[in-house]
């Protein structure tokens, strides 16, 4: 159904403009996947369902996906084939745990940066760099992604919100905390694994209005 105007001045988590912060709220776990071919039916299992309803947005591993049921488990979602084919949601396997983060309240601190849930592409984990209180993890670029990066900007990496380390020809690292490897599904990849990225909505407009 279409949604006219903004429900924002009316409802502090509105389904009509949707945002989200970066700051991840639960790590879930896959419950079951229904592979329908052309589409993907997720089932996963996390609290953070208390409190939602049919047609809200939650975001899963970056992904802005819509819930089309839940019970006392957790919710149910669809990924249509144009999701698919841009991001990493078709290698999860029950089990798999996910990123998720409701849309955010406008009524809320915006703790990381301004997150769509429109995933630019994917990207791969080329090494990781372990420290005593640290890792840094270095990412393949994608070369439609790569002009929109810039040292201390921010990257949205599998729904986290992240700073830019460094960016060089063909690649990007960011620093991450042992709260972030601890509390995000970013401490379990591995070298080679894919990711999703969602580049700095605001490097867009720019490009657009400078190109005009």
């Amino acid at each position: 159904s279409s949604r006219r105007g903004c429900a924002c001045a009316r409802d502090p988590s509105p389904k009509g403009c949707l945002m989200f912060t970066g700051i991840i709220e639960d790590v879930g776990t896959v419950r079951d996947i229904d592979d329908r071919g052309e589409s993907m039916r997720l089932r996963i299992d996390s609290p953070i369902i208390d409190g939602a309803d049919h047609g809200d947005s939650v975001s899963v591993n970056g992904v802005c996906l819509t819930v089309a049921g839940h019970d006392d488990a957790g919710f149910v979602a669809d990924v249509m084939l144009e999701t698919l084919n841009r991001t990493s949601l078709r290698g999860l396997t029950p089990g798999s745990r996910v990123n998720l983060e409701r849309a955010a309240r406008v009524d809320g601190r915006l703790g990381g940066h301004i997150v769509q849930g429109h995933i630019d592409g994917t990207a791969r984990v080329s090494s990781i760099n372990v420290s005593d209180d640290w890792i840094v993890m270095t990412f393949a670029t994608p070369t439609d992604v790569e002009r929109y990066l810039v040292e201390k900007g921010s990257v949205a990496v599998d729904g986290v919100s992240l700073t830019v380390a460094s960016v060089n020809e063909g690649e990007f690292s960011v620093s991450l905390i042992p709260t972030t490897l601890s509390e995000t599904t970013l401490g379990d990849r591995n070298v080679s694994d894919d990711v999703n990225i969602e580049v700095d909505v605001i490097a867009k407009y720019v490009e657009k209005l400078v190109k005009s």
